[in-house]
């Protein structure tokens, strides 16, 4: 099975694909997460158990999320004199964003009385290696070539 040649105009990276894909098998692994956090949460410790672990999941599908959606952003500026520079500035501020969303939370949400910290730990867990799970399921299912987004110099002449 062949695939058609991409159009040398078009700049976008073929690593778009992937990622949506890893997008959205991430957000399908963390609604499972949830449904079944959030039912084991309430069993174990009630109602503060069941919002610990919607919390939970919704932090680490947010955090696998900005990844993703930063990367996805940044690659817009391919084909730009701007590229590798816009690129890693948006992916630093990704990282960035959540590392300060990280700490915010850790010291707001430290001794809530709503909250139960063993479920709240458990279902991020649970949400960051399912993510990791989708990550390396999905790439490991690309087929993409290593060198994908290579431009071969024109072929010399005989003059």
């Amino acid at each position: 099975m062949t695939t058609a040649p991409r159009d040398p105009a078009d700049r976008t990276p073929t690593s778009n694909p992937v990622l949506r894909r890893a997008l959205f098998w991430g957000g399908a692994i963390a609604a499972a997460i949830a449904v079944v956090g959030g039912i084991l949460g309430f069993a174990f410790a009630g109602t503060e158990g069941l919002v610990s672990a919607l919390l939970g999941t919704l932090l680490a599908v947010a955090f696998m999320g900005i990844t993703g959606a930063s990367i996805l952003l940044a690659n817009r500026f391919a084909g730009s004199d701007l590229f590798v520079g816009a690129f890693f500035g948006i992916v630093l501020g990704g990282w960035l964003l959540k590392f300060i969303v990280f700490i915010v939370l850790v010291v707001l949400l430290r001794g809530v009385d709503w909250l139960d910290p063993v479920v709240l730990f458990l279902s991020i867990v649970a949400g960051v290696i399912g993510s990791l799970v989708v990550d390396v399921l999905v790439v490991a299912r690309s087929r993409l070539p290593y060198a994908s987004d290579a431009q071969l110099p024109p072929p010399p002449s005989d003059d």
